[in-house]
């Protein structure tokens, strides 16, 4: 992770390095109810993400109410599940679909802002473009060719508005997979601190070993 200091206080924009992404499945044709056949790609980038335009599911990302594509995004979602299994080279505990990302379907790199909205968990809405998801929509990109390391793009929250950009900048290689390491960069704000106190008389004040 990166951080900027002036040396009195830190700045914007701050950057990460994620693990590395790649393509699980592309061009997949997922039924589903409601909504008949879709086409959808689907792409890890610390946890796998299907993704899809929201106007197959007719639907426009940056202007049909919030709850319609929570609703379209949930029923992909499900489907992907019963339809497509998921693999991770290293722990099947991951192997498994976290949500859903609408997009505008500008995948085609840009100068443009691509905007998407990331539906995961129980019908959760994501206030950003997502960190985990522009790094596996940057992974689907390069995969497919329509971008180059370090050519950066620029996702866009149908929800707020809010920016993040993402770059490849290290080909490489996950188990079977070809991967990338991506580059997410974005705002980030201070929320709150901790603190943490240890008593004298605490008894398990250095923690414990079970035998």
């Amino acid at each position: 992770a990166f951080v900027p200091w002036d040396g009195h206080r830190s700045g914007n924009p701050v950057r990460f390095h994620s693990v590395p992404a790649f393509a699980a499945a592309t061009d997949l044709a997922i039924d589903v109810p409601g909504h008949g056949k879709v086409v959808v790609d689907i792409g890890y980038g610390g946890t796998f993400y299907a993704f899809l335009s929201a106007e197959q599911l007719g639907l426009d990302v940056c202007s049909s109410k919030t709850r319609d594509l929570v609703n379209a995004a949930s029923a992909v979602t499900e489907a992907v599940k019963k339809q497509f299994k998921l693999h991770h080279p290293e722990s099947e505990d991951l192997a498994f679909l976290y949500g859903t990302i609408l997009t505008d379907g500008k995948d085609a790199f840009s100068e443009e802002p691509t905007t998407n909205i990331c539906v995961f968990a129980d019908e959760q809405v994501d206030r950003s473009p997502t960190g985990s998801g522009v790094t596996a929509r940057i992974a689907l990109q390069y995969h497919k060719g329509l971008i180059q390391l370090n050519q950066t793009r620029t996702f866009r929250s149908s929800t707020t508005g809010s920016l993040f950009t993402g770059k490849a900048v290290q080909a490489t290689k996950f188990g079977d997979y070809n991967a990338v390491v991506v580059e997410v960069s974005g705002e980030a704000f201070y929320t709150g601190t901790a603190t943490f106190t240890v008593e004298e008389e605490d008894p398990l004040k250095y923690g414990f070993f079970f035998k």
